[in-house]
């Protein structure tokens, strides 16, 4: 009896350390950017911009608002219901639009709703890349801000610390974070631990603050405020800053352990954060410092640089893990065809997730020292911060309804209801966002905007090539049929084109013949398909089909959060039973664009495509051909 319980014990205990081990993960990496908010979220709300005074009123008013809005939003949207429509274990803006389009098998699908959901996906991903640029500026500066409250002689040094930190952040991601990261959990653990206690310290103080549980005072502020009501939730928007990233970190971590992570340890520990800084308002809402930043005022003056360092390491790790998904939202993007070929280094040989692509964190370094520089302080920045986290929430309530309604199969009134109510409180959070738009909030617009064009002109740009290619096309088997009537001659060894097209002769090996009247006696023909699926099993990834005639073509199916490399193909190919002696020839076309063509392509599209196709890395150096091998014939288009 004893040795049958002891075996259910130890067969129970194995998935609960699991269990644990994910939670922790999650705590380290997918709650920085929310679990940081405390630091600025308040003080913005009593911003002198805003013209409401810390009296009483306000400040339950503003708790409460500030209390429901994480509970409706993030716990009641993000963890009850959107974590829910993962695309097979992933999340994130182009899972979730990948999963409502679906297999497009013939790729002409080109419904009105189609068309609506790659626009809203599309518009999303653009506002949450945006929103990156900004919250490592403001996350760190916040934090770094501390150092004023403790004494004024560190005024003028918040800004070169700032700025070092960002810099030291940045130039650290080509090495990975394989090490450092098993630190995160813990580190944010005391940081909970941390925020929670001082929160509690002022809460035992002053505890009528918890009267701001109730909803009653939320509803009073509006009545108080009037328009300054909706103005001030530009403020509160900042404390569920960080909500799409439950969603967008589910692939690493799953379901289960983030919202486990949310209810039991986050939620109540920045809900106590944020009560505290309600009491210690309460308490001392006459003193200008307490005003100008009630965090720090939280903290015993003896623990104040101590505090400050904990929040800087926090920052750094929500800074951390909003780069890393910038990096692998941007590879989704690519591997949609959204996104000109990057540089992308694995910086991990364990995990295949952990990836560094230079050009984008060039790219994020600049925007956030160029904001810090701009905009000097956190409060100042906060102005820009929010109205691309609103946008995004409002994006994902939208495609949520098609979820519902086609996926989930919810009675339509169901649907509508809780979208409506959704979008509802998106609305009112961008009304509330609107007053930001001379201030800053410029910024994350117009760089929504930018991106928003070069994922569509990327797209577009491509599928005219396409159809140029298309229209001057010898069809694959058309091409067989002629090489049997024909005789060319055949030299020794292996040829490997890739095929722009699955059904279509590649122009290169027709440029290639036309010029060499040659062939090797064994061809490769190469096609890569990215379906709107995560992952491709392994068992799937691969197809061979002999053509006859030396000619075998290799179809290569991956998902938008993998990545093929030609070792992974030839290997494959080999075991597949196509042998391969000595080295292989790669054929690869070096395109001439021109711009001339009579596409429907408008003037600025067409030079923003011109700009980025002369910019995207090469076909030989994204696949990991070597390029001693490699063979390039010139071919021209014209768009």
């Amino acid at each position: 009896m004893k040795n049958g319980e002891s075996n259910t014990n130890g067969a129970s205990s194995a998935p609960s350390q699991k269990l644990s081990r994910l939670v922790l993960g999650a705590i380290g990496v997918v709650f920085g950017d929310i679990g940081t908010s405390p630091l600025y979220a308040v003080k913005t709300c009593f911003n002198k911009d805003f013209g409401v005074a810390p009296s009483p009123e306000n400040i339950l008013g503003i708790l409460s608002l500030v209390f429901w809005t994480i509970t409706l939003i993030v716990t009641g949207k993000y963890v009850l219901l959107v974590l829910r429509a993962d695309n097979q274990g992933e999340g994130g803006m182009l899972a979730l639009m990948s999963r409502i389009l679906g297999p497009d098998k013939n790729g002409t699908s080109v419904s009105f709703r189609r068309k609506l959901v790659v626009i809203l996906g599309l518009c999303g991903t653009a506002l949450i890349i945006a929103d990156g640029m900004i919250t490592p500026a403001i996350s760190v500066l916040s934090a770094v801000e501390g150092l004023h409250v403790a004494t004024p002689m560190f005024d003028k040094a918040v800004m070169p610390i700032a700025i070092s930190v960002l810099l030291g952040l940045f130039l650290v991601q080509k090495r990975g974070t394989t090490r450092i990261g098993a630190a995160f959990g813990p580190i944010m653990i005391v940081w909970f631990v941390a925020i929670a206690a001082m929160g509690i310290s002022w809460i035992v103080r002053e505890p009528s603050v918890l009267l701001a549980i109730n909803p009653l005072y939320a509803v009073d502020f509006f009545a108080i405020n009037g328009f300054h009501g909706i103005l001030i939730l530009g403020g509160v928007v900042l404390c569920i800053t960080g909500s799409e990233a439950l969603y967008a970190d589910m692939g690493h971590f799953g379901r289960r352990p983030i919202a486990l992570a949310w209810v039991t340890m986050i939620f109540p520990c920045i809900a106590l954060n944020y009560f505290g800084q309600g009491a210690l308002l309460l308490r001392m809402n006459s003193e200008a410092r307490v005003v100008e930043n009630p965090f720090y005022g939280l903290a015993p003056e003896f623990l104040l640089y101590p505090v400050v360092a904990l929040a800087t390491m926090a920052t750094v790790i929500a800074s951390q893990a909003l780069i890393s998904g910038v990096f692998s939202l941007t590879r989704q993007a690519l591997q949609l065809d959204y996104c000109p070929r990057l540089t992308i280094v694995h910086t991990s040989p364990t995990i295949h997730g952990q990836i560094y692509m230079p050009e984008v964190n060039t790219i994020l370094a600049t925007a956030c020292i160029a904001l810090v520089l701009g905009f000097h302080d956190s409060s100042s920045l906060a102005a820009a911060y929010g109205i691309a986290e609103v946008g995004a929430m409002g994006v994902t309530s939208l495609l949520m309804f098609s979820i519902q309604y086609y996926q989930w199969k919810w009675r339509l009134s169901r649907a509508l209801l809780v979208t409506f109510a959704f979008v509802t409180l998106d609305v009112l959070f961008l009304l509330g966002n609107l007053a930001k738009v001379l201030h800053g909030g410029w910024f994350p617009i117009a760089m929504g905007v930018g991106l928003l064009a070069i994922l569509t002109t990327w797209k577009q740009g491509n599928m005219a090539i396409t159809k140029f290619m298309l229209d001057r096309a010898i069809p694959l088997d058309e091409f067989i049929t002629q090489l049997h009537s024909e005789e060319i001659p055949r030299v020794k060894g292996t040829a490997l084109f890739i095929m722009s097209h699955p059904n279509v002769t590649p122009r290169v090996l027709l440029h290639h013949l036309k010029h060499n009247k040659v062939l090797h006696r064994q061809v490769l023909l190469l096609s890569v398909i990215t379906e709107n699926v995560p992952t491709v099993p392994l068992s799937q990834r691969m197809m061979v089909k002999d053509l006859g005639e030396g000619f075998k073509k290799i179809t290569a199916h991956c998902g938008f959060m993998q990545t093929l490399d030609m070792r992974e193909i030839l290997r494959y190919a080999e075991s597949a039973g196509i042998k391969i002696a000595g080295e292989i020839s790669y054929f690869i076309g070096h395109m001439t664009l021109k711009t001339t063509g009579r596409t429907e392509l408008p003037r600025w599209r067409k030079a923003i495509f011109a700009f980025l196709f002369h910019n995207e890395r090469s076909a030989t150096t994204f696949l990991g051909i070597p390029p001693n091998r490699v063979v390039e014939l010139g071919e021209q288009a014209e768009i």
